[in-house]
Order: C-alpha cells, then structure tokens, then sequence
C-alpha cells in the first residue's frame, strides 16, 4: 500500500486562499472584522509563512487590507477586484449567486452586443467565416446533447466575437464571459438540452458578422444575453421556490433588443457579404 502523499506548501498556501476567499465573498468573514493570522494558522494547521502569503494573495485582490496598529482587516465588497476570474467564482459559490450572475449579465449586456457591431464592421472575411462555422460547431453539440462540448465552444464563441471586434479592451474581458459562463453550468443554473432559440441565435450573430450586419448582430447578440438572464431566474426559480419573487426580477430586455430573427439552419452567407 502506497503512503499518502504529503500536502506541500503550495497545497496548503491554495487551500488557505480558497477557504478564505470563499468566506469573505459569503460573508462568513464579515466586512471590517479583523482576521488574526495567528488564529489561522492554529485553525488551519498550517506555517506563518503559508498564512502570510495567503493574506498577501487576498490583499491584492482588495479582498484584505493590513492597517497599522490594527491588523489585516476583511474588506467590503467594494474594494474587491471583481473582474478578478477568482473573486467571480467565489462569489459565483456564495448564496448571493443569482445576484453575481445579474451584475455580471448587465455587463456582458453593455459590452458584447456592442462588440459584435463592431466586429460586423471590421472583422476580416476569414474571422467571419470561423465565426460562422463555430456556431454551426456549437449548434451540432448542443443538438447532442454533448453539455461539455457545447460549453467549451460558447466559451470559444463569445471569446472570439470579442476579439473580431477589433477592441483591445473588449478582448480582454473574454475571462469574465468565461467565467460567467462556467459559473452559470458549474452551479445547474443550465438547461440539460439548449434552447433551440439560443443555438439560432448564435448562428444569427455568427451569420450578421460575416455579411457586415451591425445592426442584425447587436440584435442578435442582445437576445442572447437576454435569454441568459430569463433561463437562470427560471431555473433559480425552481430549485428555491422561496427565492422566485426575485428570480422574476432578473430578467430584464434591454432598450432596442431584437427577438431575434426567423430560425433557419446553419450556412454559410459568403456570397451575401457586403463590401
């Protein structure tokens, strides 16, 4: 029989940084109490160096702040660095989940159906039509069924019409969206087969982007995050019957959304490109 082998520091510095930053995004670690780092590492089992690494780690996420004469403080959510991939999936863990996936959904609202208009101005024919054939990739696995394939090229999708827009700064956020999406499958907050809607959806942003469309893909993209928000306050809604009157207040259409346009299969609309 194999002796188990030993947590190594590293370990143990992760598993600090994992109970601590999922405590404070609970709540459990209030805002403004003070965390003694020698509790933890009596609490923890773990070294003074381990404990003070995993504070540092924190602090630079906002989440702790070391005043003098005092100690390390619990920060309040504001002083978070809520874009950070780490501090969304605590938050996304904690049982304020519904109210991170809004916040995070009105963002993906203000920014992606912007940046598919622009990547119908700008992208290059050949951005285009990989669009185009990732949402004929995505329509096929979520057709299946294939939960892991279909999240997998939402992720690639979404990831890619960001950075077809040709804005640098949009591109940057496609973690967040990776997040939002993960996050949203990680805690069943997605349906077993994908609204067929959804998948045409996609083609339609897909498709507007490599004809020229702006105004088609805006539309189209805004739908999609709009569904987002209806099917996770639905979903909610039923897993925690007593939650339901806000789940209904999640979803929210935003001004000049489209619902969207007739469904047709996926194909390639080369020859409609405009110049």
């Amino acid at each position: 029989m194999k002796t188990p082998k030993a947590e190594s520091p590293t370990d143990r510095h992760a598993a600090l940084v994992q109970n601590l930053g999922l405590a404070i995004a609970e709540g459990s670690l209030a805002p403004n109490s003070l965390v003694r780092l020698d509790e933890l590492e009596v609490q923890h089992k773990v070294s003074r160096s381990v404990v003070r690494e995993a504070a540092r780690v924190l602090s630079s996420k906002g989440m702790l702040a070391s005043r003098r004469r005092f100690g390390t403080v619990v920060q309040p959510e504001e002083a978070w660095s809520l874009y950070d991939p780490q501090v969304i999936r605590w938050r996304l863990a904690s049982s304020r989940r519904l109210e991170q996936l809004q916040a995070l959904n009105e963002l993906r609202g203000a920014i992606e159906p912007q940046a598919a208009r622009l990547a119908a101005e700008r992208a290059s024919w050949d951005a285009g039509s990989d669009l185009v054939h990732l949402a004929a990739r995505l329509w096929s696995a979520g057709q299946r069924g294939d939960q892991e394939e279909f999240l997998r090229l939402d992720v690639e999708f979404h990831s890619a019409v960001l950075k077809a827009s040709g804005n640098a700064m949009f591109s940057q956020l496609h973690n967040l969206v990776a997040e939002v999406l993960t996050g949203r499958a990680e805690h069943g907050l997605m349906p077993h087969l994908p609204d067929h809607e959804a998948l045409q959806l996609h083609v339609d942003v897909a498709s507007a982007i490599q004809r020229g469309e702006a105004g088609a893909a805006h539309a189209a993209m805004s739908r999609i995050v709009q569904q987002f928000a209806e099917e996770v306050g639905h979903i909610w809604s039923e897993h925690h019957p007593a939650a339901q009157d806000s789940a209904r207040q999640y979803p929210s259409r935003q001004a000049g959304e489209s619902d969207g346009a007739p469904q047709r299969p996926p194909s390639d609309s080369r020859s409609q490109r405009s110049s």
